[in-house]
């Protein structure tokens, strides 16, 4: 290798690594504002949303049971008993993190759904009682302006 292509290469290696940088600071701020609105969104909703085993790293261990929580943490129950609990925004975890979100993305629309359903449910019932009540109501408000005549 040349001077010349030595240096070229110094060159390139010290653009990767301002890119890198500015990446990183990127990501670090994505992931923030990520897991703020994911709290916001999610505590209204759930405590906890199960993780399924089969997305997680041969890294994390003999997993029994894993959970999310509205603060991006993870709660990983190892097969023996032990419960770690790793904070999935930390720069070591965004890995994990990525597999954790696209588990729980669709569990999380499921349980949006679920919430709008038991409302709509709420307002139909409410609606209907409503009406019936008003309905009573006026019924009773004639009778009684009646009875004073």
């Amino acid at each position: 290798m040349s001077l010349q292509e030595f240096a070229e290469t110094i060159r390139s290696l010290a653009e990767d690594i301002g890119q890198i940088s500015e990446m990183s600071s990127e990501e670090k701020l994505l992931v923030a504002e990520f897991f703020k609105s994911f709290l916001k969104l999610m505590q209204p909703l759930a405590t906890s949303i199960p993780v399924s085993n089969a997305v997680l790293p041969a890294e994390v261990g003999n997993i029994k049971q894993a959970y999310v929580d509205p603060t991006g943490h993870i709660a990983l129950i190892h097969e023996d008993g032990n419960m770690e609990l790793r904070n999935l925004a930390d720069e070591q975890n965004r890995e994990l993190m990525i597999l954790v979100i696209q588990d729980v993305m669709p569990k999380f629309k499921t349980l949006t759904s679920a919430q709008k359903t038991k409302i709509e449910n709420r307002i139909q019932f409410l609606s209907t009682v409503t009406k019936e009540i008003q309905r009573v109501s006026d019924t009773m408000a004639t009778l009684n302006l009646a009875a004073q005549k």
